[in-house]
């Protein structure tokens, strides 16, 4: 079933996997935004991904490089261009498939209000033996010219605070709605109790 916009929250999944899964469902004709894309995980540990990463810098235009390959350093172009990798990017289906994805490094203001889900076949946790080695892709951009880690975490560190105490506030309305409710079906008399049990009330 089709969701109008799907958030996925980045954080703790494995890049390919999940990138495999954004592609399939934004080709299906899903929305898709992904945040905190500088926590995804990659397998392997980061000395090896950043040689790799190196060896994909040296690869350009021989006579004008300005025409690309472009090598993106943000964590959330990265996750971008690996999904433009596995659909057919260059036909009207996959660039209408592409715009259907949007990908973010944190999580900016519309969608830190919004339910985030997780892709579980890509999660970490499963995929992945305890003692293989793993980086986070945040770290991996860093190490290759992003310079944008530590104000990710400043600003992430705020919006947990703000998260918390908004959270701390919706358990003390729901808390206070059902003490309204015990006190008013008390209240009711023993046949309008019955009635109530009757619906489901």
């Amino acid at each position: 079933m089709f969701k109008e916009q799907v958030v996925i929250d980045g954080r703790g999944h494995l890049l390919g996997r999940l990138a495999a899964t954004i592609a399939k469902e934004v080709l299906n004709g899903q929305k898709v935004v992904v945040v905190r894309c500088e926590e995804i995980n990659i397998s392997g540990s980061l000395y090896r991904n950043r040689l790799k990463y190196s060896s994909f810098l040296r690869k350009r235009m021989n006579t004008n490089p300005r025409r690309g390959p472009f090598h993106h350093r943000q964590p959330s172009k990265i996750l971008w261009r690996t999904v433009r990798g596995m659909m057919p990017h260059k036909t009207a289906r996959g660039a209408a498939a592409l715009d259907r994805l949007k990908v973010f490094d944190g999580i900016p203001a519309p969608f830190d209000k919004m339910k985030r889900m997780v892709v579980p076949q890509a999660l970490k946790v499963i995929r992945l033996k305890p003692h293989r080695r793993f980086c986070r892709l945040g770290d991996m951009a860093a190490s290759v010219g992003w310079n944008h880690d530590d104000l990710i975490k400043r600003l992430e560190e705020k919006r947990k605070v703000r998260s918390e105490a908004f959270h701390k506030k919706r358990v003390a309305l729901t808390k206070l709605k059902q003490q309204a409710a015990a006190a008013a079906t008390k209240a009711l008399s023993a046949d309008e109790q019955k009635i109530l049990a009757r619906v489901n009330l």
